[in-house]
């Protein structure tokens, strides 16, 4: 049928059908921790929305669930997301419970648009290639001009498949189920693993009460002392990060000589493989918080790496039988993208996003990912970065249809 329609305007004159308008469509920030609550505020201070989607019921989740005793090691000042400075009653090392206030506050502060209770579980193509559809809890289907994946670093626990564990009769649980050495009090424990959350475990432990801790170690660390005359170490990491490897190994070597004893006769043996390079295959260097003091004096023994187990016992890489009555296994996470967009090519054999920060994966424009790497230089402090380059260039590519805040 033809159009009849009166294509006139009020003053009489011939008027074009009008267009549809291009589509209005925010940015999708999946996750409401640090790295997801800094990208939000860049994008919103550069005039576009952007809606933060958080699977639990309050912002920093992953932070809430941390073991009690946890402090930042990293300074306050160099931990402060964009916008907002942490307060100066935090502390040098700030507490994690501080840290949750601080996430709390800066979500309230800039005013950030957070929905709550929803659980990204996908990420496509929109159907018109001009965006991205995301796939949600209670049947929702989301549509973006962008998406930034910032579901966090630590995000599903990590425990090798040891035999014989199912059968294990003694309790076993994973370090991100850990809280504080009450529950452990007078038992004898072996904690797996001897990164950040491991040391820091056991050393809490040993001084909560434990009749026992051992630390199972398969690669021993570098140690490096959180703070020395007043330098944190953090410091260093940041001056260091752009020189050579070789270079920044041999610094780290020399440091590491004068302000970390030797601890090989107490089974941690000053690594053969240079700082710098271990960072770079993913092992940050363990921060002493006591774990020094505690080897020393024999208040947390270093034992060989877990084989696997045998009804009550624990069997070690040396052969070696132990018993404990509890086992802590910290043995990391998994990033856990692969149900969310390892359809989509973006992710390497690891499962880590092979693009991160403004960078946006091959043939996926328009999809960023933050806080999936552990520099050296301070993980919150890098994802304040990002969050600056992400918004930049989401701003600078003009994502088709971007919604903009209103004035």
């Amino acid at each position: 049928m033809a159009d009849t329609t009166d294509h006139t305007d009020p003053t009489g004159r011939s008027a074009q059908p009008a267009r549809p308008a291009p589509p209005d469509r925010p940015v999708y920030v999946i996750g409401g921790g640090p790295g997801g609550l800094a990208v939000a505020y860049a994008l919103r201070s550069r005039g576009l929305r952007a809606v933060v989607l958080e699977r639990s019921e309050q912002v920093g989740a992953s932070w809430r669930r941390h073991y009690d005793r946890l402090r930042l090691h990293t300074t306050r000042r160099q931990s402060a997301l964009p916008g907002l400075p942490m307060p100066r009653r935090f502390g040098r090392w700030v507490a994690r419970d501080d840290v949750v206030r601080y996430l709390e506050k800066y979500a309230e502060h800039h005013r950030l648009e957070i929905v709550t209770g929803v659980e990204v579980s996908r990420v496509e193509r929109s159907p018109d290639g001009t965006g991205w559809l995301l796939r949600a809890t209670g049947g929702r289907e989301l549509t973006g001009a962008a998406v930034v994946v910032a579901t966090g670093y630590n995000h599903t626990p990590r425990v090798p498949d040891w035999p014989g564990r199912d059968g294990f009769t003694g309790e076993f649980l994973h370090a991100s189920a850990y809280r504080n050495p009450a529950p452990f009090t007078g038992r004898d424990v072996l904690v797996v693993g001897v990164g950040n959350t491991g040391a820091e475990i056991a050393v809490d432990l040993a001084e909560g009460g434990a009749s026992r801790v051992r630390l199972a170690v398969r690669t021993a660390p570098h140690i490096v002392r959180r703070s020395t005359a007043g330098w944190p170490a953090q410091y260093s990491g940041i001056l260091v990060r752009h020189l050579p490897v070789k270079l920044v190994d041999r610094i780290s070597r020399l440091q590491a000589k004068v302000a970390v004893p030797d601890l090989s006769a107490h089974g941690l043996p000053r690594p053969e493989t240079g700082l710098y390079s271990r960072v770079l295959e993913g092992a940050i260097p363990v921060q002493d918080v006591g774990l020094i003091d505690a080897v020393r004096s024999g208040r947390v023994e270093v034992v060989a790496a877990v084989e696997g187990f045998e009804n009550d016992k624990v069997l070690l890489a040396d052969g070696t039988r132990v018993g404990p009555d509890a086992v802590i296994a910290a043995t990391g996470y998994e990033r856990g993208l692969e149900p969310l967009v390892g359809h989509l090519g973006v992710l390497d054999e690891r499962g880590r996003p092979v693009a991160h920060g403004a960078r946006t994966p091959e043939g996926a424009p328009g999809l960023y990912f933050t806080g999936y790497t552990n520099p050296i230089s301070g993980n919150l402090r890098e994802l304040a970065i990002d969050a600056q380059r992400i918004a930049r260039a989401v701003s600078r590519d003009g994502a088709p249809g971007v919604s903009r805040l209103p004035g």
